[in-house]
């Protein structure tokens, strides 16, 4: 007898759904189907209930023998501490809006802009609303030490922060405000402040790892000439779910993205700006790859291309699912997309592919140090 394989194929009905801004026009991407892998085996007809009895009994070794695996290979042990359960947030399912800017040298009309498009995607219906990474200046370290601010010394040293308070106040919106040139003493950060409905700061990110890059003949860039890096992983709770945040190159370090699902993170935000030459080999893979290795929901929102700067900023700001799918995107223009969130397709892909259950705790562990630490 002869034994191969069949690959069915189930689509999935995807409920996302995108609204065009007036600024541009950002592209959604269906779900792709749900590939179904199933033994086939060629049988008489009239062999068809003894055959549906087999399967039925394959079927139940198969469980208790992956069961039995999963034990022998201690998947608890993988994460140390233990990897947390996702929580319950108050909203499951909302829209999210990904603010893809123009920034130009005058910080004023930056934070006017920002605004301006913060608002639109709330009257759009997101719940939570990016920013890109350094909204407020240009993206140079000459620029950072003169556009800096001081978040902690409020308002009036920080105009930029304080517009995201009060929009957020106003709205009863949650905001990523991308990030900008934090001043804090004698140093300097590239931070990601978040607000709550009520305005309230709720966390700040900084940085972990910083851009430094030599490509000959492509492009040579050192944050850590100008800029300090951050000290402290962030996952914050909020209204519409647990957020871990990253800044840009962040996203390349798979270490961070796992201990943020070890956390219990339902998204990772991922402000960003890549460039011209690792953008479009590596902007949307990565993304990919953080969300369907840890089976949550990455959004990532950079700024808008401009070729006449003197750091050409990728664009291609995207929503992806917790399946590795992209839900929506956009090109290099501005665009303010406007995309669907629904934690429970976390659950549907963890109990897709169990990967939590599976894990060689036997072989390998994720130590997460500030955790243990505190414990």
């Amino acid at each position: 007898m002869r034994i191969g394989f069949v690959f069915l194929s189930s689509t999935l009905s995807s409920s996302s759904s995108q609204i065009g801004s007036s600024i541009s026009r950002s592209i959604v991407r269906p779900t792709p189907s749900l590939l179904l892998h199933r033994p086939f085996h060629i049988i008489p007809n009239r062999t068809t209930t003894r055959s549906n009895n087999l399967q039925f009994s394959a079927r139940t070794t198969l469980t208790t023998s992956v069961s039995s695996m999963a034990s022998s290979f201690m998947p608890e042990q993988a994460r140390v501490p233990t990897a947390l359960q996702l929580p319950s947030p108050s909203i499951t399912k909302f829209k999210i809006g990904l603010c893809q800017l123009a920034v130009t040298s005058d910080k004023e009309r930056n934070i006017i802009h920002a605004r301006t498009a913060i608002e639109e995607a709330a009257e759009k219906g997101a719940k939570l609303v990016v920013l890109p990474e350094i909204w407020n200046s240009p993206y140079s370290n000459d620029s950072f030490p003169i556009y800096a601010e001081d978040i902690d010394a409020g308002s009036d040293a920080s105009p930029s922060t304080a517009m995201l308070s009060e929009v957020a106040r106003l709205l009863k919106i949650t905001i990523v405000g991308g990030s900008i040139p934090e001043r804090s003493g004698d140093k300097l950060y590239n931070t990601c402040c978040i607000f709550d409905a009520d305005g309230k700061l709720k966390a700040k990110h900084r940085k972990i790892h910083l851009f430094d890059i030599d490509i000959p003949g492509k492009i040579t860039f050192k944050e850590s000439k100008m800029l300090t890096a951050g000290e402290t992983p962030t996952v914050v709770d909020t209204e519409i779910g647990r957020i871990g945040i990253g800044i840009c190159y962040d996203i390349r370090f798979q270490e961070l993205a796992m201990l943020y699902a070890a956390r219990g993170a339902h998204l990772i935000c991922y402000p960003g700006a890549f460039n011209m030459t690792t953008g479009p080999l590596h902007w949307e893979l990565l993304q990919r790859a953080r969300a369907v290795d840890n089976q949550l929901y990455v959004a990532t929102c950079s700024p808008a291309r401009d070729a006449g700067a003197g750091y050409v900023a990728w664009g291609h700001s995207t929503l992806v699912g917790p399946f590795g799918e992209v839900l929506a995107t956009t090109e290099h223009d501005e665009a303010i997309i406007i995309s669907e969130i629904d934690y429970s397709q976390i659950e549907q892909r963890r109990t897709n592919l169990p990967l939590e259950k599976q894990r060689r705790g036997d072989l390998y562990q994720l130590v997460d140090v500030q955790r243990s630490s505190s414990q």
